[in-house]
C-alpha cells in the first residue's frame, strides 16, 4: 500500500508516475529532498546515447559516473543526451526532472551494481525535491531486464585539493607529467604553455598598485588598446549604469560614470580574458562563461557594499575576484586539449556532482588549483589567488579569507537561482558570520542583481 510521509501536502509525484508504479505493484513513501539523507541512498538517473540509440543508465549518488567505463563496458562512445530532447521526453508525461525508473523509457538500462547495497533507496519523483523511497526488492524488480555492472568511481576515492594550496605545484607538475608521459621532465613553467601577460595586462597592474596613479594614467592604457577601449565606452553607455547623455570617450566613461577603480579592474579583466581564448566545447546547458563571470561580479559587488563599512575588502578587487573566479576553465581548455573535451562530457553525466570531483579524477588537479596558481605566476595580487583557489571551501578563514568567502557565496546564490552548473550547496551559517552578512541581506542583494538580469547579459556579450 502507497505510503506518505515527511512531504508537504501541496506537493505529490506526478500522476503519470504514480500510476506507472501503481500498474508495477511497487509501494513507496513520498520524501522532500534534504542534504542531510545520505547520498548512498539516491539514485542518479542519466539518459546517454550514441548513432545506435539511447541507454538509461543508474548509480548511486555517492558515486562519479565513468564514461570511458561505460564506453569499455558497452563498446559504444555514449554521450549525455541533450537537455532539449530530455525536455521534450519529460514534458510529454508533465514531468520536470528524469526519474530512476526504465519502465518510464523504452531504452535499455545499464546500473551499477552496489546500488542494491542498500535497504531502502530514493528516486526522483519528476518533480524537483520530491523523492520516493522504495524497498530494495521493489527497485530490484523494476531492474529485471537491466544489465548489472561495475562502473562508477565512489566520490570518497576522489578527493580535490581544496585547502593545501602548498602543494599546486606539486600537483600540476606531476598531472602534466601523467598527461605527457612520453616527454622528458620538464619545469612546471616550461611544461605548462601558458601564454605570455599581455603588455596592457602588464601596464595596468603596475597602475593597480601605484597609489599616485591617476585617471589620465588609465585612461592612456586604455586608449592603446582601440578593442579595450571601444568595450569600455560601450560599457559605460550600457542602460545598466543609467549614464545620462552619451559617453564620448573613455576619460568620460571614467569619470562620469564608472569611476577609476572599476575601469582598472574590469579592464584587467577584459586583458586577462584576451589572453585565452573560450574553447568551442562546453558542458551542455553550462551558463556561457563571460555571462557567469558578469553576474557573480555584479553579485559580489552587491555583497561588498552590504557588509559592515569597517569589514569590507577592497571592492574593485572582489569585484576583478568575481570576474576572474572561473579563469581556470580556460587554462584547462588551454593546457589540456584533448582531456578537455572528455572533462565536459563527464560534467554532463554526473550533474549531482561538482566539477572538482570530475577534474581530480580525470587529472589529478582542479581548475582552481591551475587557476591560482597561474594568478601567482602573473603576479596577480595575493587576494586573488586565494580567491580562486578557496572559492569551494566554505570553511576556509585564513589570509584574505574574505574574497574567497565572497566568491562562494555568490556562486551558491546564483546556483539556487539556476545559473551556473553543478549541484546546489548549502551556505553555512559561519560564512556569513565571517562576512557579517545576513541570509536575507544576501538573498536581497542576489535578487535585485537578476531584477537587471537582460541588461547583464547584453554587458556579458560584449567580452566575445
Amino acid at each position: 500500500m502507497t505510503e506518505v510521509a515527511h512531504v508537504d501536502a501541496t506537493t505529490h509525484a506526478p500522476s503519470v508516475i504514480r500510476q506507472l508504479l501503481g500498474k508495477l505493484t511497487i509501494s513507496y513513501r513520498e520524501v522532500m529532498d534534504d542534504e542531510s539523507i545520505p547520498a548512498v541512498k539516491k539514485v542518479q538517473a542519466v539518459l546517454v546515447d550514441d548513432s545506435v540509440g539511447a541507454l538509461l543508465i543508474l548509480f548511486p549518488q555517492n558515486h562519479l559516473l565513468d564514461l570511458n567505463r561505460i564506453t569499455e563496458l558497452t563498446g559504444r562512445k555514449l554521450t549525455a543526451v541533450s537537455q532539449e530532447r530530455i525536455e521534450q521526453m519529460l514534458g510529454k508525461h508533465n514531468l520536470r526532472m528524469l526519474p530512476g525508473l526504465p519502465a518510464l523509457t523504452s531504452s535499455p538500462c545499464l546500473y551499477e551494481e552496489r546500488i542494491l547495497q542498500e535497504p531502502l533507496l530514493l528516486i526522483d519523483s519528476g518533480e524537483p525535491g520530491l523523492l520516493l523511497e522504495v524497498t530494495n526488492e521493489d527497485f530490484k524488480s523494476m531492474l529485471s531486464k537491466a544489465s548489472a555492472a561495475r562502473f562508477g568511481e565512489p566520490v570518497a576515492s576522489v578527493q580535490p585539493n581544496l585547502d593545501r594550496p602548498d602543494d599546486d605545484r606539486k600537483e600540476i607538475n606531476k598531472a602534466m607529467q601523467d598527461f605527457t608521459a612520453r616527454r622528458i621532465q620538464q619545469r612546471l613553467e616550461a611544461t605548462v604553455e601558458i601564454p605570455p601577460l599581455a603588455d596592457t595586462a602588464q601596464k595596468i597592474i603596475k597602475l593597480r598598485v601605484d597609489p599616485d596613479a591617476t585617471i589620465d594614467d588609465i585612461t592612456g592604457v586604455v586608449e592603446t588598446d582601440p578593442s579595450l577601449a571601444a568595450q569600455v565606452v560601450s560599457w559605460a553607455s550600457s542602460p545598466y549604469y543609467g549614464s545620462a547623455g552619451k559617453i564620448r570617450s573613455v576619460e568620460d566613461a571614467i569619470v562620469r560614470v564608472l569611476g577609476f577603480d572599476l575601469v582598472i579592474n574590469l579592464a584587467l579583466g577584459l586583458a586577462l580574458g584576451k589572453t585565452l581564448s573560450l574553447p568551442k566545447d562546453h558542458p551542455q546547458h553550462a551558463t556561457p562563461y563571460w555571462q557567469q563571470s558578469i553576474y557573480t561580479a555584479a553579485v559580489i559587488e552587491g555583497l561588498t557594499r552590504a557588509m559592515p563599512r569597517a569589514k569590507r575588502p577592497e571592492s574593485g578587487l572582489t569585484y576583478l575576484a568575481g570576474l576572474l573566479h572561473n579563469f581556470g576553465y580556460l587554462l584547462l581548455a588551454h593546457v589540456f586539449p584533448p582531456h578537455f573535451s572528455l572533462i565536459c562530457r563527464q560534467i554532463e553525466v554526473n550533474p549531482h556532482l561538482h566539477h572538482s570531483f570530475v577534474e581530480q579524477h580525470l587529472l589529478g588537479i582542479t581548475r582552481e588549483q591551475i587557476g591560482s596558481w597561474l594568478m601567482r605566476n602573473w603576479d596577480m595580487p595575493e587576494e586573488l589567488a586565494v580567491a580562486l583557489r578557496f572559492q569551494h571551501d566554505p570553511h576556509y578563514d585564513g589570509d584574505h579569507s574574505a574574497y574567497a568567502n565572497l566568491v562562494f557565496l555568490a556562486v551558491g546564490l546564483l546556483r539556487k537561482e539556476g545559473i551556473g552548473s553543478g549541484p546546489i550547496e548549502s551556505i553555512p551559517d559561519e560564512l556569513l558570520e565571517r562576512l557579517e552578512l545576513s541570509r536575507e541581506k544576501a538573498n536581497d542583494v542576489v535578487h535585485k542583481v537578476l531584477e537587471a538580469e537582460v541588461l547583464l547579459r547584453e554587458l556579458a556579450a560584449q567580452f566575445h
